[in-house]
């Protein structure tokens, strides 16, 4: 197949060698799991059960609230030990609703949703009523709400569901594995997507450093003609869904678009084998396979992991972590988020937690910038970080917008590759989010002014409906008035006439 340029990337060390080779391993059940409500984009659950109520593997712990929502299931039996807030895996550290469920060590199932026997007969409505009744979200970090993904077939034109195994973040090797021990799962659970989608071709992208998870989907796809495994290049971020895309199909998405807009959509590998467990087997999101590696860890795994497992808890099943860890990081070291704390829980975008050394972080004290055009050349979103990192610190995030500082993907291209140690990304995940904040305050306004102008219009039309009752009724009143006085008038005639 015929592979299309990306503009940009990186080639970073990618030390997948300390996890690659390490098949997944289940994680002893945890004592007390926290779930937080909140595990995917949108708005948090709302909780089912109180507290001191018993429970089973599987049984619905919180239902999804809106459109853009999904529910949390218990990823094993036991007792709600308490419903409070904790704190988020979030560099914020701010307190989330959780719920603290006690394992009661039985791990027993409660009463699975059934089977869909034959999916391709199955509707697509009815593929994505269990697609949102699993709680599946999108796994490779983005965390956005699978059934709505499914749902775009009614609005666009779909072509091709393209499957993201490009796993590109160094250190991440748990899509990898997932590929090599579950092919057979995640070509079913794309054929199943794709069938609710009305997609009639499915691609999965695997980069070419992982030639076992290739060979292991093509043997599992054999046979089947609208599924073709496609490698591309080792490139980062050759992972995010628009580049992606670029690189496969040749179709560029436009700013502020969707990949769907070109016929294309896209979902990561572990959440086709996550379709599949729902659709096939009934089976809600309760687990997820975790990378753990970095130079601080004692022995570098890739864990199956119940959510709501503690990061400590993982870290503990490695061996732990030696006093040269510099830096914990949920996710792979491009894009991922440094963790308040160790007493935070996996949740279903977690792919990854890494204990770095300081050598790994590579961190020092940055210098002004020397105009190298470094960010410019390697930016994969043909942005100017230069330019739009002087706006926002002159705080012209206005002139940053203009220029584009909405259309970053924050894959850190373009900070990795600073010689100056300028942390670029940052300084746009700043912006976005206070462009974010002031556009919310802006529509608050409007909508404020909108109701001001509604209610004074209301009191106007209320106010001139009374003026023109008041002058109706004097009207009414003068005219009997002066019907009376020609009453009266008339009378007065005809006595003198008598």
């Amino acid at each position: 197949m015929k592979l299309f340029p990306i503009l940009g990337g990186i080639h970073p060390e990618y030390r997948k060698e300390l996890t690659s080779e390490k098949a997944i391993v289940a994680l002893p059940l945890p004592k007390t799991l926290y779930l937080p409500l909140q595990q995917h984009m949108g708005a948090p659950a709302s909780t089912t059960v109180d507290v001191g109520d018993l429970v089973k593997k599987g049984q619905v712990l919180a239902k999804g609230q809106g459109a853009i929502s999904a529910p949390v299931h218990a990823p094993t039996s036991g007792r709600i030990a308490a419903i409070t807030e904790m704190t988020a895996p979030h560099p914020s550290g701010l307190p989330q609703l959780t719920i603290m469920l006690d394992s009661d060590g039985q791990d027993e199932w409660g009463e699975l949703m059934p089977a869909i026997t034959d999916p391709f007969a199955a509707s697509s409505q009815q593929i994505k009523d269990r697609v949102a009744a699993a709680g599946i979200v999108g796994m490779g970090g983005a965390t956005f709400p699978s059934a709505v993904k499914l749902g775009l077939g009614a609005q666009h034109k779909l072509e091709i569901l393209l499957l993201n195994g490009a796993e590109c973040e160094p250190y991440l090797t748990c899509d990898d594995r997932v590929m090599r021990e579950f092919a057979g799962e995640v070509v079913d659970g794309a054929r199943i997507m794709a069938h609710a989608l009305g997609a009639p071709k499915v691609i999965i992208a695997v980069e070419d450093n992982k030639p076992q998870a290739i060979a292991a989907l093509n043997s599992a796809s054999a046979g089947l003609g609208n599924v073709e495994i496609v490698p591309v290049p080792v490139q980062y971020p050759m992972g995010a869904e628009r580049h992606l895309t670029q690189a496969v199909t040749g179709r560029e998405t436009p700013a502020r678009k969707l990949t769907a807009d070109v016929g294309v959509v896209v979902h990561n590998v572990a959440t086709a084998r996550a379709v599949h467990q729902a659709v096939r087997l009934g089976r809600p999101l309760l687990s997820r396979i975790v990378t753990v590696s970095g130079g601080a860890v004692t022995e570098p795994k890739n864990i199956e992991v119940p959510l709501g497992t503690k990061v400590s808890e993982l870290l503990e099943f490695c061996g732990g972590i030696g006093k040269n860890a510099k830096r914990i990081i949920s996710g792979g070291p491009m894009m991922g988020q440094p963790l308040p704390s160790l007493d935070v829980a996996v949740v279903k975008g977690t792919s990854g937690i890494l204990a770095l050394t300081q050598a790994e972080t590579n961190e020092s004290a940055p210098s002004p910038c020397i105009r190298c055009g470094s960010c410019v050349t390697y930016c994969p979103c043909g942005l100017v970080p230069v330019e739009m990192a002087s706006f926002i610190r002159n705080d012209h995030l206005d002139k940053a917008a203009k220029i584009g500082v909405q259309d970053c993907v924050s894959c850190g291209s373009c900070s990795y590759i600073c010689p100056s140690h300028i942390p670029l990304v940052h300084y746009f995940n700043y912006a976005k989010g206070k462009i974010a904040a002031l556009d919310r305050e802006r529509r608050k306004t409007e909508q404020t002014k909108a109701l001001v102008e509604a209610h004074n219009a209301r009191l106007e039309r209320q106010a001139q409906a009374k003026r023109e009752a008041a002058a109706k009724a004097k009207a009414a009143k003068e005219a009997a008035e002066a019907a009376l006085a020609a009453e009266a008038q008339s009378n007065t005639a005809g006595g003198a006439s008598a």
